[in-house]
């Protein structure tokens, strides 16, 4: 790629508005050209209006965010580059069961349900990270005051990741609440939570801040990372950043959607270095808005779940993202026991420790989450 083509990228980006061009990523099949583009855009001008946020530069991926007219995209096809669109991307939960709870107390149902308090007197999920890529949370909600690492807030860096939506919070809660007493716990109540703020308050992002927060979860050694979103399109870029992080260790789990589809599932959840969650009812059957089918690696509680909320208070939400968030604070209980278990391993003790799901004609391959099912398969 030569350097005039790397200009005009720059050029387009100092240029184009939102309305003019579409944010797009953009990568390299070169590192040097990589490493050219990287090197121009230090050289220009930061005050330059417009500049601070024209490229979101995304080492992860090596690659760029940036907004790119249609135009350029066609000059560019021979180039040695990928273009793919920057597309946003919703945080998953059925609104139609959203509502207000005046108190939770004690062990909500889901909890019960997976049996993590029989665990609880081998392990509480101490020591092990969880990043969870979210709205952010309620720092100041006294059932996760404990449970809370400083995490990050990539909408606006400098501040703390602060929960303006509810749904990082409700997740946050049922992986790691600790507050028995006075509240309620979850799932490994001793494990640490560190919010990833990449969701605006209406719950979306872009794939390119997506990137950013797997990125901050490598870097910052989470062992388990929290998906609790999705699209209907595959990204290469998300596939990208997913397995450098599962190259890395990191355990993802990703919600499948809640649109009811038998044979599809969301993305990320559909790559297969992700454990993907569907989400089963109080009768331990599927959920009829979660998706399911044989992209589905495990299911667990999330109907009618009821969690921590913005304000100290608490909500009853049901989705495939709370499904995911009852699976990633089971797995923390299992990391803090086996801490040397990689992703492979830890997705094939899951798969192989699920009960048989209630009334449904799906193939013995899937089945729901049974913590103790799931630290005894550990140990073989």
């Amino acid at each position: 790629m030569d350097k005039s083509a790397i200009l005009r990228l720059l050029h387009s980006a100092l240029t184009y508005t939102a309305s003019a061009a579409k944010r797009r990523i953009v990568r390299f099949r070169q590192q040097s050209d990589y490493e050219r583009f990287l090197h121009e855009w230090s050289m220009i001008d930061k005050s330059l209006a417009g500049a601070s946020d024209a490229v979101r530069h995304l080492p992860f991926i090596q690659g760029f965010s940036l907004r790119v007219s249609g135009e350029l995209l066609r000059s560019h096809a021979r180039d040695g580059i990928w273009i793919e669109n920057d597309p946003l991307i919703s945080v998953h939960n059925s609104t139609s069961t959203y509502k207000p709870v005046i108190r939770e107390k004690g062990i909500p149902w889901g909890v019960q349900e997976i049996k993590a308090p029989l665990a609880w007197s081998m392990t509480t999920g101490h020591r092990v990270k969880v990043g969870v890529i979210d709205t952010g949370v309620d720092f100041s909600h006294p059932d996760l005051k404990q449970s809370l690492g400083r995490g990050i807030n990539l909408l606006n860096r400098g501040t703390l990741p602060h929960d303006d939506n509810g749904h990082g919070t409700h997740i946050a809660g049922t992986i790691a609440a600790a507050n028995q007493l006075h509240g309620m716990i979850g799932v490994a109540p001793r494990a640490t939570v560190y919010p990833v703020k990449a969701f605006d308050q209406n719950g979306s992002a872009f794939v390119s801040d997506i990137v950013l927060g797997i990125d901050w979860c490598v870097r910052n050694h989470m062992d388990i990372v929290n998906m609790s979103f999705g699209m209907k399109t595959r990204s290469k870029s998300l596939l990208t950043a997913v397995t450098n992080a599962y190259n890395a260790g990191v355990i993802i789990v990703a919600s499948s959607g809640n649109d009811g589809k038998r044979k599809s599932i969301d993305y990320p959840a559909r790559y297969p270095q992700t454990i993907a969650v569907g989400a089963t009812n109080r009768l331990r059957r599927i959920a009829p808005f979660s998706n399911r089918g044989l992209y589905i690696d495990v299911y667990a509680p999330g109907d009618k779940i009821v969690s921590a909320w913005l304000r100290g208070k608490y909500n009853e939400m049901s989705g495939t993202s709370m499904a995911t968030s009852h699976v990633s604070g089971a797995i923390a209980l299992l990391l803090a026991m086996r801490p040397g278990l990689s992703p492979s391993d830890i997705k094939a003790v899951v798969k192989r420790s699920m009960l048989p799901i209630r009334g449904t004609k799906a193939p013995r391959t899937t089945g729901e989450l049974d913590v103790m099912r799931m630290l005894q398969a550990g140990d073989r």
